[in-house]
């Protein structure tokens, strides 16, 4: 089998979800580590303010990465298959073998 063409706008909406899904990984990690910073310093110096920051900056990952990786690999992936499918009509795209 050959691949001699791929789906632009396809390629585009599949890397833009993985991408999507890895960048709410990271800002889940980020709510995570927000969370364990606002107990350390909202309770050592007795102001919430600091906490409350650190938690709120997390919240703020967990909406605004998965949104920017999104955008990000939906342009990447349109760009990748677009390359793709120009080099493949120059050198005839790849093969794959299945049973």
């Amino acid at each position: 089998m050959v691949i001699k063409r791929i789906g632009v706008v396809k390629a585009g909406v599949i890397q833009a979800c993985v991408m999507a899904l890895f960048g709410l990984i990271i800002g889940l990690c980020f709510l995570l580590f927000g969370s364990m910073l606002a107990g350390l310093t909202g309770g050592s110096d007795g102001s919430a303010a600091a906490g409350a920051l650190g938690m709120l900056g997390g919240i703020g990952m967990v909406i605004f990465l998965p949104i920017m990786y999104g955008v990000t690999g939906f342009i990447a992936g349109v760009i990748g298959a677009a390359i793709y499918n120009l080099v493949a009509g120059m050198v005839g795209g790849l093969e794959i073998e299945v049973e």
